[in-house]
């Protein structure tokens, strides 16, 4: 039976997990939490084209369709670790007046060199407004439990 590779288009059902086992991410409809990304039904890409984190499509090789298994991905194959330099404080006054923001809150920037990327808001105070460019995800190791329905 043949053995999915690099450059393979491949479909597979999956359900990613903290280390505490909280779901975070789901090729089923599974999640406790409403914005946690999953999807309905299987994913299908590329292996090599980096759409995944590079743990999972690791995993993926070798594997033959039909098979099943659990990986762990430590944060360097999943979203990377947090970067403290992608953490800013930020002076309300270089806000837009307009905007008033809440811890929680994603908000889309625009920088000239690297273009648009989301930014969490994690602080507010009457001065400033702390942003965090990280990945929610960076700095957690997964579980991923993944099944390879097909190489197509």
């Amino acid at each position: 039976m043949k053995q999915a590779k690099q450059g393979d288009r491949v479909r597979i059902n999956y359900v990613g997990r903290l280390s505490d086992g909280s779901i975070v991410d789901s090729s089923e409809d599974t999640c406790e939490d409403e914005g946690c990304g999953c999807d309905s039904g299987p994913l299908e890409f590329v292996i090599g084209d980096e759409e995944v984190i590079p743990g999972l499509e690791q995993a993926l090789v070798g594997m033959q369709a039909g098979e099943k298994k659990s990986v762990n991905i430590p944060c360097d194959l999943g979203y990377g670790p947090r970067d403290e330099e992608l953490v800013m404080v930020v002076p309300r006054s270089d806000l837009p007046e307009e905007l008033d923001p809440a811890v929680g809150d994603v908000l889309e920037v625009t920088d000239d060199d690297e273009g648009d990327f989301a930014v969490t808001v994690t602080a507010v105070t009457p001065e400033s407004v702390t942003l965090d460019a990280n990945h929610p995800l960076a700095g957690e190791d997964l579980v991923f439990e993944v099944e390879l329905v097909e190489i197509v």
